[in-house]
């Protein structure tokens, strides 16, 4: 894993960007997902899968591991070519993955992109935003970002939420359901005495599930991945069998409330999800919540993330469930080439590439737009 690899490249998309790209090596997406879902902080963004989904937007990747005192440190890299510029934007999603947080192994991997960065393309500048709490084990008193700092890294505008929350899937289904606030738990058998049950259901029903995103962003008036985009995430990770899609459904058969699942390893993220007009009346969304929580424990799963506070009512929503607020250290930039890194941030502050860079999806736009 050492070695950089190409997985399902599509290209910067951009003529004269001559890159000498070493092949994938054989068995280089198992290796490489064993590493990612024996972390404890193992994340989908990290999986072959995600940079498969990504590659039909233009993105390819780079998977760069090292040997630190430590043990592995690594990340999977995207790379893309903004519009209209000559330079790729290479972009860690949940990055990197690490034995331990010590400067060394920091220094090990910052050390490793500076040397082989050249060999991948013309790079302005990596991002990275690693899935560590802020002052947590692994940043007591800020050690970590002190470290990045001192390695040459600057705090960056964030695409990944920055903010969570995690619900610990150890304790039994007792203690969960009573981890629930009073009104959230009337709101469950409220869906239920109404009617409404929880069905899993496949990628035939992907449209049913588009639909009611669309809706959401209707009511909302937030952005979402075309139907094409959550086919092509589910067809990166169901063959692994880590994705599942909900949907509370009325008496009538027809869905109100929709939950896009993915896992990696014992960790279970629930990055999309929407309702309908009708749900919201129902409160469809509150048994979904709980079925989805419920039958991820049941399934073996260690912890349910419910990925992203972005305003003050979906944060109260999630509260009711339980589990614990997690703010992470953010994103940070390693300046490869400085001069395209700062035009980038110039124009990034403007409102400018970064939609183009990550294409408007690294981070879902429509992710808990709503109660769901």
């Amino acid at each position: 894993m050492s070695a950089p690899g190409r997985d399902g490249a599509a290209g910067d998309g951009v003529a004269g960007d001559a890159v000498a790209e070493p092949p994938v090596e054989r068995g280089v997406d198992a290796a490489w997902d064993a590493f990612v879902e024996a972390n404890p902080r193992a994340s989908y963004l990290q999986l072959s899968g995600w940079a498969r989904s990504k590659a039909a937007n233009g993105w390819r990747s780079w998977a760069l591991a090292v040997e630190a005192p430590g043990g592995t440190i690594g990340a999977r890299i995207l790379l893309r070519r903004p519009a209209g510029v000559p330079w790729t934007f290479a972009y860690a999603p949940r990055g990197p993955l690490a034995a331990s947080w010590e400067a060394a192994s920091l220094a090990a991997f910052t050390e490793a992109a500076r040397m082989t960065a050249p060999r991948i393309g013309r790079i302005s500048h990596l991002r990275v935003d690693p899935e560590i709490e802020v002052d947590g084990p692994d940043d007591a008193d800020g050690s970590t970002r002190r470290s990045l700092v001192a390695l040459g890294w600057r705090p960056a505008p964030e695409i990944q939420p920055g903010v969570t929350r995690v619900i610990d899937l150890a304790p039994d289904e007792v203690a969960l359901w009573g981890a629930l606030r009073g009104k959230w738990r009337q709101y469950v058998n409220r869906a239920r005495s109404a009617g409404i049950r929880v069905e899993e259901r496949g990628v035939a029903d992907l449209a049913a599930f588009h639909a009611i995103m669309a809706e959401t962003s209707v009511r909302t008036g937030t952005p979402i991945r075309t139907e094409g985009s959550y086919r092509a995430i589910w067809d990166a990770f169901a063959p692994a069998g880590r994705t599942r899609l909900l949907f509370a459904v009325g008496p009538d058969g027809m869905p109100q409330a929709a939950l896009f699942l993915v896992r990696a390893g014992s960790r279970v993220v629930e990055p999309y999800g929407g309702m309908t007009a009708g749900g919201a009346i129902s409160r469809a969304n509150y048994l979904l919540k709980w079925e989805a929580i419920r039958s991820s424990r049941e399934a073996g799963g260690t912890s349910y993330d419910m990925w992203g506070l972005v305003h003050p009512g979906i944060r109260q929503f999630k509260e009711g469930f339980g589990g614990r607020e997690i703010r992470l250290i953010g994103a940070f930039d390693l300046d490869l080439r400085p001069f395209a890194a700062r035009l980038y941030r110039l124009a990034e502050r403007r409102g400018g590439p970064r939609r183009s860079a990550t294409g408007g999806t690294t981070r879902p736009p429509a992710d808990g737009a709503r109660p769901a």
